[in-house]
C-alpha cells in the first residue's frame, strides 16, 4: 500500500507537496477503510485528483512514476538522471526531492532521496516501527562511501563494499538489490511488482490473459463487457502469420533471439490493433485480439479491434486493472491518469464502485486516479479526505489540497456548486460562462427539493 508521497522541485511542484493516503477522523464510508493494526492506522483505498488543465494532476503522478523507474530500472554509467525541476525561477539549479512511504507485508518503509541531473545527493531508507523509526541506511553524498548503515543489518564490511560500487547517478537501493543484498528486496519488489501506471492513451500490457480460457480475467471480461453495454459477447485471440507482421526482418530476428519462453512481446499495429508475439519452442507465434458480437439470428460475428469504439477499447484496457484490484488478497496499487478518458460517467462510476465494493478493513489494494468528470465529485461516492484539488497559481506553481482541509465542507454538502463557482480552487482561469452558474443553481435547487 501507498501511505504518503512527497515531491519538491518537480515540474510544476516547486514547493514540498504531499499526497497522504492516511485516513482522517472522518467516519463517512468507514466500513471500507483498511486498518493496519500494527500502527493503529487507517490507510485510504482510493484517491481522486481534480483540477483544471495544466494544474499539475499528471505532473504529480509523473513524479511517482519517475521514482518507480529510478528504483527499478536505474541508470547506465554516465547517463543523466531524468529529473525535471521547476524551471520558472532559480529552482532549476536545486535538487529535486522525493519521499515515498509504503506498506509492505504489514511493515512500513520510507524511501527518500534528493537528486540533480548529475547525481544523487542524499538517500535514506527508514523502517517505520510501531512506535519509532529505524534508519536502515543514510547516504549523505553522491559517493557510495558516504553511507551509514544500521548496526543490526549484519555484515557491515559487505554493505560498505556494495556501497562503494554505487555510482553517483544511481540509488544505493537499486545497486544493493542487483548485488543480491536481500535485506532491501521487499522495498525494491514493491516498486517493481505492486505499483502499476496506466496513462490516458496506454494500451494495458497483459491483454494476452484474455485469450487464456482458464484465466479469471477471461471469464470476468465476458461478464463485465455484457454488463457495461458494449455489445461485445466475448474476446478471443486470432493467429496472425508471423511473416505478415508489420515489422522488419531484422526486428523479427531480434525477437527470435531475445524473446524467452515465458515472455510476451506486444506490437501495436494501427488504430486499436494489438498483436502479441510469443515463443513456441524454436519458433514465434503471433495473435491479435478480436471481439465477438451477437447477430440478429443469435450467432456470433467477429470484429477486429479497429472496428470497436474508443470507449469499448478503453474499457478493455482497464478491465485487467479493476479485476486485479477487486481480487481478494490483492496488494496492487494502480495509478490511472484520466480514468474517465473516452468513458461515459456511468461506466467510470461502475468501475469505481466495483472496486470499492471489494474494499474492507483488511484489504490492501489501492486506486489513485485523475479525472475531469465533475459528476464523480460526490460525497456519496468518496470521503472528503479521498478527494484532492490541484491548482496552478499565476507564477506557475502547482499546489495540492485535500477537501478535508477546507473549512465548512460538510459531509452532506453537494460540493460541485462550490467547485464550479471557483470557491475551492482548481478551475481554469477562463471567462466565466453563464452556463456554469446555471449548473450551480440547478444543483442548489435539486438539493432543496430533496430535503
Amino acid at each position: 500500500m501507498l501511505v504518503n508521497v512527497t515531491v519538491e522541485n518537480w515540474m510544476s511542484f516547486r514547493d514540498s507537496t504531499t499526497l497522504s493516503m492516511g485516513a482522517t477522523k472522518e467516519r463517512q464510508h468507514g466500513e471500507r477503510i483498511p486498518r493496519v493494526a500494527k500502527y493503529r492506522a487507517r490507510v485510504l483505498p482510493i484517491a481522486v485528483l481534480y483540477g483544471g488543465n495544466a494544474s499539475g494532476k499528471t505532473n504529480f503522478f509523473k513524479a511517482l512514476r519517475f521514482v518507480q523507474r529510478f528504483v527499478v530500472d536505474g541508470t547506465y554509467p554516465d547517463q543523466k538522471i531524468p529529473v525535471q525541476p521547476f524551471l520558472l525561477d532559480n529552482s532549476s539549479e536545486k535538487p529535486s526531492r522525493f519521499s515515498v512511504t509504503i506498506l509492505v507485508d504489514e511493515t512500513m518503509y520510507e524511501l527518500s532521496f534528493a537528486a540533480t541531473r548529475q547525481s544523487v545527493l542524499e538517500e535514506k531508507l527508514v523502517g517505520v516501527l510501531s512506535s519509532a523509526e529505524r534508519v536502515l541506511y543514510h547516504r549523505t553524498s553522491p559517493k557510495g562511501e558516504g553511507i551509514v548503515f544500521d548496526p543490526s543489518l549484519g555484515d557491515q564490511d559487505f554493505l560498505r563494499f556494495a556501497a562503494r560500487g554505487t555510482r553517483d547517478n544511481q540509488l544505493f537501493l537499486t545497486n544493493a538489490v542487483s548485488q543480491n543484498i536481500s535485506t532491501f528486496s521487499p522495498v525494491y519488489s514493491w516498486f517493481k511488482d505492486s505499483l502499476h501506471f496506466i496513462s490516458p492513451d496506454a494500451r494495458f500490457g497483459p491483454f494476452v490473459r484474455f485469450f487464456e480460457r482458464e484465466s479469471p480475467l477471461a471469464s470476468a471480461a465476458q461478464t463485465l463487457l455484457a454488463r457495461l453495454d458494449t455489445g461485445v459477447v466475448r474476446l478471443d485471440g486470432e493467429e496472425v502469420p508471423v511473416d505478415e507482421l508489420p515489422i522488419s526482418e531484422s526486428q523479427l530476428s531480434e525477437l527470435r533471439s531475445r524473446l524467452r519462453e515465458d515472455e510476451v512481446a506486444t506490437l501495436f499495429a494501427g488504430r486499436n490493433r494489438r498483436i502479441v508475439i510469443l515463443r513456441d519452442g524454436d519458433s514465434l507465434t503471433a495473435k491479435k485480439m478480436v471481439a465477438y458480437h451477437r447477430t440478429v439470428d443469435g450467432s456470433e460475428c467477429k470484429f477486429d479491434m479497429a472496428q470497436e469504439s474508443d470507449g469499448t477499447v478503453r474499457i478493455i484496457d482497464l478491465l485487467p486493472a479493476f479485476v486485479d484490484l477487486s481480487e481478494h488478497g490483492s496488494t496492487d496499487v494502480y495509478v490511472i491518469d484520466e480514468l474517465d478518458r473516452n468513458l461515459h460517467t456511468f461506466v467510470t462510476k461502475f468501475f469505481i464502485e466495483m472496486y470499492m465494493a471489494s474494499c474492507s478493513s483488511s484489504s490492501r489494494s489501492q486506486l489513485l486516479f485523475t479525472t475531469h468528470d465533475l459528476l464523480l465529485m460526490d460525497q456519496k461516492l468518496f470521503r472528503r479526505d479521498e478527494m484532492w484539488i490541484t491548482e496552478r497559481d499565476q507564477t506557475g506553481v502547482s499546489t495540492l489540497l485535500s477537501f478535508a482541509e477546507y473549512e465548512n465542507v460538510r459531509y452532506d454538502k453537494d460540493i460541485r456548486k462550490s467547485y464550479l463557482l471557483g470557491r475551492l480552487g482548481g478551475v481554469p482561469r477562463v471567462p466565466q460562462c453563464p452556463y456554469v452558474l446555471e449548473i450551480g443553481e440547478a444543483h442548489e435547487e435539486a438539493q432543496g427539493n430533496e430535503s
